[in-house]
C-alpha cells in the first residue's frame, strides 16, 4: 500500500459522503496517515467540513449530481457515512471502475434500506430476527400487525438513521401517528415502513466488526469488545464498552456479524446492532461504517473505530485492543437556533478522567446530538457514572 502527498498529483484521494460527527472523526484519522479527503454533506459547514481538505453540498440522492462531483474530484476511494445517498450511481461508478466504494457498493445498497438487509438476513442468510413485515399503506400496517407482529411493536421507515421516524404501538390507537411521523421523518421517504415484533431482551448491544487485511494480504474478520447502549426512541443516549455476555451469546453473536459482514463483503468497519437475552441472540441493524454507540471507543481502545475503519479501507493493519472500560453520553443542543455557545466546559472537565467532544454542528435543535463526553477507568459503571454526570455539566446557551 502506498499512501501519496495531499494536494499534488500523487495524492491518495478519499470522498465521505456524509460529513457528521462520524465522518468527521474518520476524516481526521484519514489525514493522519497522509490521505487527502473531500467532504460531502447536504448542508454547509457540517462538522467534516470543517477539517477536510476540500468540502462540497450536494443532494447526495441526485445520482447526475453525485456522478458529477466525483468526475471533478476523482476520488480514489468513496466512503459512504449516511443514508440518504443514490447507492445505484455508487454502484455503476464500482462496476465502470471509476472509484472504489468501500465497503462495497452492494453493502451501502442493502444496509441503507432496512427492507435490503432484514431480507438478507433473515430470508437468505437465515439469521434469528425477530418477527417483521413490511407496509406501504396505513391498512397495510394494520394488516401486518394483526397478521403476526402484533403489539407492542416497533414502525420505522426503511430509509432512516438515529431513531428518525421511529415508534413504538402498543395498541391500534397508536398507528395512525406512527405511520404519519414515519412518512414524515425518514432520510429518504420511499412510502414504506418496517413493522417489528418487540423482542424480550435482557440489554442490546453494537458488535464493532473489522474486516481488514491480514499479513498475508487476505481478508481477516477482528472484532472489538461488545459495546452496550441505552436507545431512546431508536437514538443513542448512552453506551459502554465491555458489556459483559456469557460465552455462549458471545460466540452466537459472533457468528452472526461474521455471517453477515462476510455475506456484505469489502474492508471496513461494520456496527452490527444485537439483541440478546441469556444465550440467546437476535440480528437487528448493520451499519457498514462507524457506530454512533461506538464514540466510546475514544477513550476506550488502543485504536478508536474511527482509526479502524481508516485503516482497513486503506488496507493497513488494525488492532482492536482494549486499554480500559469506558463510557459516552450524548450531549444535547437543547435550543432551536443556529451557532449557539456551551458554558461550564471546564466544569464537565472537572470529572476525573472525562473528555469531551463537540461537533461543531453549525444548528442546534432541542435533541440534536451537539457532543459527547467519554470516560475511561476500571469500571464500567463508575465510568457510566462518570460520563453522564460530565455531560450535564455541559450547558448550552444562546449566542
Amino acid at each position: 500500500m502506498k499512501i501519496g502527498t495531499p494536494l499534488s498529483k500523487s495524492a491518495t484521494r478519499v470522498m465521505l459522503l456524509g460529513s457528521g460527527e462520524l465522518g468527521k472523526e474518520v476524516i481526521i484519522a484519514l489525514q493522519r496517515l497522509g490521505v487527502e479527503v473531500i467532504a460531502v454533506d447536504r448542508y454547509a459547514d457540517a462538522p467534516g467540513h470543517q477539517v477536510a481538505h476540500r468540502a462540497h453540498v450536494i443532494d447526495m440522492t441526485d445520482g447526475q449530481v453525485l456522478r458529477s462531483l466525483v468526475g471533478k474530484e476523482k476520488p480514489d476511494i468513496i466512503v459512504p457515512e449516511i443514508e440518504a445517498i443514490d447507492t445505484d450511481t455508487l454502484a455503476e461508478l464500482e462496476k465502470e471502475g471509476v472509484t472504489e466504494v468501500m465497503p462495497t457498493a452492494r453493502a451501502t445498497q442493502l444496509t441503507m434500506n432496512r427492507e435490503g438487509i432484514r431480507r438478507l438476513a433473515a430470508e437468505e442468510l437465515g439469521l434469528r430476527t425477530s418477527r417483521y413485515g413490511f407496509a406501504e399503506s396505513l391498512n397495510e400496517l394494520l394488516q401486518v400487525i394483526d397478521g403476526g407482529v402484533g403489539y407492542p411493536c416497533i414502525v420505522k421507515p426503511v430509509m432512516s438513521s438515529s431513531g428518525k421516524g421511529q415508534s413504538t404501538i402498543h395498541a391500534p390507537e397508536d398507528i395512525e401517528s406512527a405511520w404519519t411521523y414515519a412518512m414524515s421523518a425518514g432520510r429518504v421517504n420511499r412510502g414504506k415502513v418496517i413493522v417489528e415484533e418487540m423482542v424480550p431482551f435482557d440489554y442490546e448491544i453494537t458488535l464493532l466488526t473489522v474486516r481488514a487485511l491480514d499479513e498475508r494480504g487476505e481478508i481477516q474478520t477482528v472484532f472489538c469488545e461488545p459495546i452496550g447502549h441505552v436507545q431512546e426512541k431508536g437514538d443513542y443516549v448512552e453506551s459502554w464498552q465491555p458489556q459483559a455476555m456469557t460465552l455462549k451469546a458471545m460466540r452466537n453473536a459472533r457468528h452472526i456479524a461474521t455471517t453477515v459482514t462476510a455475506e456484505l463483503g469489502g474492508r471496513g468497519i461494520f456496527g452490527v446492532e444485537l439483541f440478546i437475552k441469556g444465550d440467546d441472540v437476535w440480528f437487528s441493524e448493520v451499519s457498514p461504517r462507524p457506530h454512533d454507540t461506538g464514540m466510546v471507543t475514544m477513550t476506550s481502545q488502543r485504536q478508536s473505530e474511527f482509526e479502524l475503519h481508516a485503516r482497513a479501507i486503506l488496507g493497513l493493519p488494525v488492532d482492536t485492543e482494549l486499554l480500559s472500560a469506558g463510557a459516552s453520553a450524548v450531549i444535547y443542543g437543547g435550543l432551536d437556533e443556529k451557532a449557539i455557545a456551551f458554558a461550564d466546559i471546564d466544569q464537565a472537565l472537572s470529572v476525573p478522567q472525562t473528555e469531551i467532544r463537540l461537533f461543531g454542528k453549525p444548528e442546534s435543535y432541542l435533541r440534536r446530538r451537539m457532543g459527547v463526553a467519554l470516560a475511561y477507568g476500571d469500571d464500567v459503571n463508575d465510568c457510566r457514572q462518570r460520563a453522564q454526570e460530565s455531560a450535564s455539566r455541559v450547558h448550552p446557551v444562546s449566542a
